[in-house]
């Protein structure tokens, strides 16, 4: 498989990787400059030439992601018999430079509930880079979300359909941005309670649910008497958006809770030196 296809596949699975070019080749090397592998964990695809100069690549590849690097690196190696070789010598005699840039996977968010505030809320993280979960258990809006212009941003846009749209949040991927806004309150607690099933486990840094201050009173004692643990329930955001953004339209709250996205992601980011 080559590298742009083999990149395609990681990003969809929200796997982390590096992509590795020959960024510079400077006298007889085994490929030329702009040769591309890209490198996981657990594989490489493609090559930018073999032997020790592909292998010391990849060992520096998983090195970045092991640490998290979020930067991109530039490695000189030397391709004589002179030059440290760890994994096999390789004598053609030039010298390379190895442009690693990590590729973060999009960060998913799950939109449940496709009605007014949400299909607005849709449209406005489609143009975002991120992994975007359309969720919704009636099949007309499932579809109006197919047909909306929600798949010519920059966010990879999976619509879903279940009968029971908790299924979906304990398969979504971890530390998905989870957002519950549908239409019907019952579900809202379903979807709650699956939510907290799966922060007790660390697995969901953020759950947001649209309602009152009041609606949320009723699903405090509700989820309580269901038994979680009142600190985690306290973790579950609403109302949610930024109070800042005035308004109560839909664009408006759309707005507001795309704004609060974006405020704890750049806290997040600055907290990790990115």
């Amino acid at each position: 498989m080559e590298w742009i296809d083999a990149l395609a596949d990681v990003r969809a699975e929200g796997r982390p990787a590096v992509l590795v070019t020959l960024a510079e080749v400077r006298g007889h090397a085994p490929r030329q400059a702009g040769a591309k592998m890209l490198v996981t964990r657990d594989g490489t695809w493609d090559s930018i030439g073999g032997g020790n100069l592909e292998e010391a690549a990849a060992v520096r590849a998983r090195g970045m992601l092991a640490s998290g690097a979020s930067t991109p690196q530039l490695e000189e190696i030397a391709l004589n018999e002179h030059a440290r070789a760890e994994h096999g010598l390789q004598c053609c005699g030039g010298v390379v430079k190895v442009l690693l840039e990590p590729i973060a996977p999009p960060r998913p968010i799950a939109l449940f509930g496709l009605g007014h505030v949400g299909s607005e809320a849709a449209r406005i993280f489609s143009r975002m880079p991120v992994a975007l979960h359309l969720v919704d258990t009636r099949e007309e809006y499932a579809a109006a979300a197919r047909r909306e212009h929600v798949s010519g941003g920059q966010a990879d846009v999976t619509v879903h359909h279940p009968t029971a749209p908790e299924s979906v949040l304990r398969d979504l991927p971890d530390d998905t941005y989870v957002l519950i806004l549908t239409h019907d309150h019952a579900e809202d607690l379903f979807l709650c309670e699956a939510a907290l099933e799966r922060m007790d486990r660390g697995e969901l840094n953020h759950v947001g649910v649209i309602g009152s201050s009041a609606k949320w009173a009723r699903f405090r004692k509700r989820l309580r008497e269901a038994g979680h643990d009142d600190e985690l329930i306290s973790e579950i955001r609403c109302p949610i958006g930024l109070s800042e953004v005035p308004g109560k339209s839909p664009t408006s709250i759309a707005v507001s809770m795309a704004a609060e996205y974006l405020s704890r992601v750049g806290s997040a980011d600055a907290e990790k030196g990115e």
